[in-house]
């Protein structure tokens, strides 16, 4: 039976490309911003693109905020895509303003210190051991990423009770969070649905967690 996958429409993302990748592997998608479907679907997928604030004040406009908080309680998945990675963290700061993020990870979401932004096109990406996402996929793969901001510092480490998440790094300018991996929260600062095969392993691998 295919897995029931919400992407959530907060009027932000790329909605039909990760629809569409994500069918391609197998996936019952619904794109909507119902409560209820958003809840008991077997996974969750919030995209984003754009501003960190602007993305925030959508997510809380159909209570997507309270949606990822009530499905990580529980221990259902959840996958976020570049700024719906970024939203997971405490807070964005975006032209020097502060906006609040959901706070699932500690951390801020700042400008790269790079010569060049957006940092736009392919790169590759570090992997720790024992990825579940990036499973069967060779050292050297490209990803695709389209953005100006992200995570310059994991301060997240274990402690009592739970082991530090899963970090993969990348590179522009200075190193940033590329993709986490923190039990049932799952994210990537770049757009799977735009990274070919690559891609598609990922978002099959992360099926198959569901």
């Amino acid at each position: 039976m295919s897995k029931r996958v919400v992407v959530l429409d907060y009027g932000s993302g790329n909605l039909r490309s990760a629809e569409r990748a994500l069918a391609r592997v197998g996936a019952d998608v619904t794109v909507t911003a119902d409560f209820d479907a958003a809840l008991d679907a077997d996974g969750l997928v919030v995209p984003g693109v754009g501003a960190f604030a602007a993305c925030m004040e959508g997510l809380k406009a159909v209570r997507g905020d309270q949606i990822v908080g009530r499905r990580l309680s529980g221990g259902r998945p959840v996958l976020g895509i570049c700024v719906g990675m970024q939203i997971l963290f405490e807070k964005g700061v975006e032209h020097g303003v502060h906006t609040e993020g959901c706070g699932e990870w500690p951390g801020t979401v700042e400008r790269l210190d790079a010569p060049v932004l957006p940092h736009m096109g392919w790169n590759t990406v570090t992997v720790p051991e024992g990825s579940v996402l990036f499973r069967g996929l060779d050292e050297g793969v490209r990803f695709y990423f389209v953005h100006s901001y992200g995570v310059r510092d994991w301060v997240l480490k274990a402690g009592d009770g739970f082991h530090e998440p899963l970090v993969t790094w990348a590179e522009h300018g200075v190193p940033f969070v590329a993709a986490a991996e923190n039990g049932p929260l799952m994210a990537t600062q770049f757009h799977p649905e735009k990274s070919g095969d690559a891609g598609a392993v990922l978002l099959n691998n992360w099926l198959s967690t569901l």
